[in-house]
């Protein structure tokens, strides 16, 4: 029996431009950049350079850089991940990294397979561009999660802070000073915009569109509200606290319901491709009878579109809205 070890081939070099990304996203902006870091990056960077405005500058570029390249050609399937991600890397740096690693792959591909050169062309722009997708949606998957989780507790900071006599934007700095990433240098911005004059219940809204995020714009709008009719704050975000925190445990606990079922769903979506590669790995002669054939090529796209169909189906199936 003859085995090829092709697939394995391409399914090593698309980790190892994954993990290429985020190699080079460390070296480039160093540990800061994690967000499992304990100290914000804000506070890294006020620690390095001592310079506030600087520090606001680049932030408030990074934040908005993204969104702003969104007229570049083919861009915009990854500004929007790019821009929840908060990725450092600017528009144009992405896009070369995204060549270098194409590049990379059909270096990897010529040495490891004897594909055809236009096949390892297509395949390695496929993975140069996939894997920098995969990547970032990752990172923007990663980070949506953890400022869910820590907004609750950032609000009832707040509140104490509010409670014991301290304006709303020293709350807000205590919170930038308290938590860690990524709402830790969310709201550092949001306090250092502050200090040079912006309106605070402008910035919340402004990062909550940028966050897209239902949760922050709920804070947006209690501020927003209090400030135009007055109230008290302390009492209006001890409520939201309770309304963000019920909505967490809420999601959670559908997630952990749902999760038998999208598991199962991803098992069956997955499940033919990975019987397609164990075949080739395998047998790799295992369709030499019928490739000459002229039903192969039909056939081949006809599968290759129900298999699309069947992803798309399980994901819609799973995807249980709250």
């Amino acid at each position: 029996m003859q085995i090829s070890a092709a697939p394995l081939i391409y399914i090593l070099i698309f980790v190892a431009v994954i993990m290429l990304v985020e190699g080079v996203y460390l070296t480039a902006f160093g540990k800061s950049i994690s967000l499992n870091n304990r100290m914000s990056r804000r506070l890294a960077l006020l620690e390095k350079t001592q310079d506030r405005a600087a520090v606001l500058e680049q932030l408030r570029k990074e934040m908005s850089q993204h969104m702003n390249a969104r007229g570049i050609p083919l861009y915009a399937i990854l500004a929007n991940k790019a821009q929840k991600a908060n990725i450092a890397f600017t528009p144009r740096a992405l896009i070369g990294i995204m060549a270098g690693l194409s590049v990379f792959s059909f270096i990897g591909l010529t040495v490891g397979t004897e594909a055809a050169a236009p096949v390892r062309a297509i395949v390695a722009v496929v993975m140069g561009v996939g894997g920098v997708y995969v990547w970032v949606n990752n990172k923007a998957k990663k980070r949506m999660a953890l400022m869910e989780e820590q907004l609750p507790d950032a609000v009832e900071l707040m509140v104490r802070s509010l409670r014991v006599g301290h304006p709303f934007s020293s709350a807000i700095a205590a919170v930038a000073k308290e938590i860690g990433d990524p709402l830790g240098t969310e709201f550092g911005v949001i306090a250092d915009e502050a200090s040079y004059g912006r309106d605070v219940a402008e910035s919340l809204k402004a990062f909550a569109e940028r966050m897209d995020s239902q949760d922050l714009r709920f804070l947006a709008v209690a501020v927003t509200i209090q400030q135009t009719s007055g109230g008290n704050l302390a009492e209006i975000l001890e409520g939201l606290a309770k309304v963000i925190r019920a909505r967490f445990k809420l999601f959670r606990r559908v997630k952990a319901i749902t999760a038998e079922a999208k598991w199962s769903g991803m098992f069956l979506s997955a499940f033919p491709i990975g019987a397609l590669i164990m075949i080739n790995v395998i047998q790799p002669h295992y369709y030499d009878d019928v490739k000459q054939t002229a039903a192969f090529i039909p056939a081949a796209l006809i599968v290759g579109a129900f298999l699309v169909v069947n992803v798309v189906f399980m994901k819609i199936m799973v995807n249980i809205k709250v």
